[in-house]
């Protein structure tokens, strides 16, 4: 039998079993509005870059294992956090 209690968790995986087996029309009585921004997402910047360095930038990503963009961030992140 299903449980009828949301569990007060900070699991994730606790959290995804429980919803994998229940119905939120179950528990409208439960919910309430939320009216104040609950994630914030952080901005997005774009940059032109000329098409041999992107290049460039991308096999060095590789190198690494790691995505291009998380490269990018990471050089602009070590520089605004050095200066």
């Amino acid at each position: 039998m299903n449980s009828k209690v949301i569990p007060q968790s900070d699991s994730i995986q606790e959290l995804a079993n429980f919803w994998d087996s229940h119905d939120l029309t179950d528990f409208e009585s439960d919910l309430s509005e939320v009216t104040e921004k609950v994630f914030q997402r952080d901005d997005l910047v774009q940059i032109q870059l000329p098409k041999q360095d992107l290049e460039n930038i991308k096999k060095m990503a590789k190198s690494k294992g790691i995505d291009y963009t998380d490269l990018i961030r990471e050089w602009v992140l070590t520089q605004v956090r050095t200066a």
